[in-house]
C-alpha cells in the first residue's frame, strides 16, 4: 500500500505527482528542480546556485518526515551539461557522508522550466547501518 507523505517545505508541484510517496519502509522522492519554495521561482545564478537549491529542498523534505540524507539509498542526477559534473559533484559531496548512496548521473537534452539539474531519490526509513 502506498501513501503520500506531507511535504510542507516543497515548492508547488508542476504536475500531477506527489513529492514523496511511501510504500512500506521505502520512500520515493520525485525529481526536485531548483525552485525557491518561498517564491515559486527558478533560482538564478548558474549550476552551483541551482544545485544548492535542489539539495536544500531535498534536505527540507526529508526533515518534514523526520529523516536526513543518511536515509537516502539511491539518487539519480539529471543534468543538461556534463561539463557541470565537477561543480555538482563537489556540492553533492558536502551534503552526504560515507557510506554514500548509490548514484547515477545522466546528461539529458532538457529539464522542466529550462533548469540545469534535477535530482530524485530512493529512501529507506531504517537509514544507515553504523
Amino acid at each position: 500500500m502506498k501513501q503520500t507523505l506531507p511535504t510542507p517545505s516543497a515548492p508547488k508541484a508542476l504536475g500531477p505527482y506527489s513529492h514523496m510517496v511511501q510504500a512500506g519502509d521505502w520512500i520515493y522522492l520525485s525529481g526536485q528542480i531548483p525552485i525557491d519554495p518561498a517564491t515559486g521561482e527558478i533560482v538564478e545564478g548558474g549550476i552551483q546556485a541551482q544545485t544548492q537549491r535542489v539539495l536544500d529542498t531535498i534536505e527540507a523534505l526529508l526533515s518534514d518526515v523526520g529523516l536526513s540524507t543518511d536515509h537516502i539509498v539511491k539518487t539519480t542526477i539529471y543534468i543538461t551539461n556534463m561539463a557541470d559534473f565537477g561543480a555538482i559533484n563537489a556540492l553533492y559531496a558536502e551534503r552526504f557522508r560515507a557510506p554514500y548512496p548509490a548514484r547515477a548521473t545522466v546528461e539529458v537534452a532538457g529539464l522542466p522550466k529550462g533548469v540545469g539539474i534535477e535530482i530524485d531519490a530512493v529512501i529507506h526509513r531504517a537509514g544507515r547501518a553504523e
